[in-house]
């Protein structure tokens, strides 16, 4: 079904749907690809208007960072037999070192290759994913986790102009999309997430407030009765890879204040732990299928953006993903080829959010592995090449990763 038919559906149940006050829950006892990964290898009313008060008006500060020993990983791999999450992951509690003059050096200068890169139209992207709204979404995201804003920081024209592009995409049905490519609603959940950490640090532009409130209600609307979301913006089947972009996106716009149904949220907690496999792992659909790392990242970080951080389903998908993608290179092995790892970035991008989120032990092994693995694949130009989805795409997602210790954006706080 094209983008087109999809959205006309849509309209239809939009003018019905209802949205609750209710925020995501923080608890463990919430009710329970052919896409990335997929290698076998709430009372309502409806939401017109945002609560009161954002999540935060300026970006925060990043946090100190204390001095002591941080246990480092053996040169096997990360260490096992540690608890789902740290009271309050990393948020608190960084690791020794988090930051050095090499990231910082190498930030920059992917900064300046995005910006070089980016359109006149404020788009980001190339070959099929040329002028992608997702692939877009991300490139902004990577500035704003340095505190770049519209109006504000060295790059915050960048975040404007795309800001911009978004917003120009945003259609009446609420869906953001800016081509008929297949498979709208993973640039729709990225460019939600981005309108949602925009909003939340300045809640003054009633244009992104618009466009945000209507993003969410389209997601909820199109969430199927199995509880997931797929590539169209009709409740048909569903995946996990769509399907933790939509958890992702309606998690920063309940940050931001947006009312989001809590029965959205406990039916899509429903779906993926449905998907985890009894090796800790997750698959692509419901149905039986293969673990895969990168989608088990995913799966982990769905569940600690739905509220709950204390739950067997993490812990054991921690497990599997320390024991299938612990980054080499920052543990004393060569970096792994990229030909040899599928949906790269994709995985890491979840995969640090996972570990950030999970803290302790968890963290302080896993981020000094994959920052010097990151550092190492960086091209002379500043970026990093992602020959699937091209190097815009790579170099966001790496620039992400990377600034996970700056806790800027709200996303990331528990």
């Amino acid at each position: 079904m094209s983008a087109s038919i999809a959205t006309t559906i849509l309209a239809c149940s939009l003018g019905a749907m209802l949205v609750a006050a209710t925020p995501m829950p923080k608890t463990s006892e919430s009710p329970a690809q052919q896409g990335p990964g997929n290698q076998v290898t709430p009372a309502t009313t409806p939401a017109t208007t945002p609560a009161t008060t954002p999540a935060t008006t300026t970006p925060p500060p990043p946090t100190a960072r204390p001095t002591g020993d941080a246990t480092q990983a053996s040169r096997s791999g990360a260490p096992a037999g540690v608890a789902a999450s740290s009271a309050g992951g990393a948020e608190n509690a960084p690791a020794d070192a988090e930051i050095t003059p090499k990231l910082e050096e190498a930030v920059r200068k992917g900064f300046e290759y995005l910006r070089r890169v980016q359109k006149a139209d404020g788009s980001f992207g190339e070959g099929r994913y040329g002028e992608h709204i997702g692939v877009s979404s991300l490139c902004a995201i990577s500035f704003m986790a340095d505190g770049n804003v519209p109006g504000r920081g060295d790059f915050g024209d960048c975040v404007q102009k795309t800001l911009d592009f978004v917003l120009s995409h945003a259609s009446e049905t609420g869906l953001l999309v800016s081509d008929e490519t297949h498979g709208p609603m993973y640039g729709h959940g990225f460019a939600t997430l981005f309108l949602g950490e925009v909003y939340g640090m300045n809640s003054d532009d009633d244009r992104v407030r618009d466009a945000l409130v209507r993003a969410v209600q389209l997601i909820v609307a199109s969430q199927n009765d199995e509880g997931g979301w797929r590539y169209n913006p009709v409740p048909a089947d569903a995946d996990v890879s769509v399907t933790i972009c939509e958890i992702m996106g309606l998690r920063s716009a309940r940050n931001a204040g947006i009312k989001v149904p809590k029965s959205t949220i406990d039916d899509a907690v429903r779906y993926v732990r449905e998907c985890q496999n009894p090796d800790g792992g997750f698959r692509y659909m419901r149905d039986a299928g293969g673990s895969a790392w990168p989608r088990t990242a995913a799966g982990i970080a769905s569940l600690y953006y739905a509220g709950i951080y204390e739950d067997e389903s993490i812990a054991k998908g921690l497990e599997y993903l320390k024991r299938s993608a612990f980054p080499r290179a920052g543990n004393g092995g060569p970096a792994m080829s990229m030909s040899m790892q599928p949906h790269y970035f994709y995985g890491h991008y979840y995969a640090v959010q996972a570990m950030y989120l999970a803290g302790g032990e968890h963290w302080r092994a896993w981020w000094p592995a994959i920052r010097e693995e990151l550092l190492a694949r960086q091209g002379a130009d500043g970026s990093w090449s992602d020959g699937q989805n091209g190097n815009a795409y790579g170099t966001a997602m790496a620039l992400i990763v990377l600034q996970m210790p700056k806790r800027y954006l709200p996303i990331f706080q528990r």
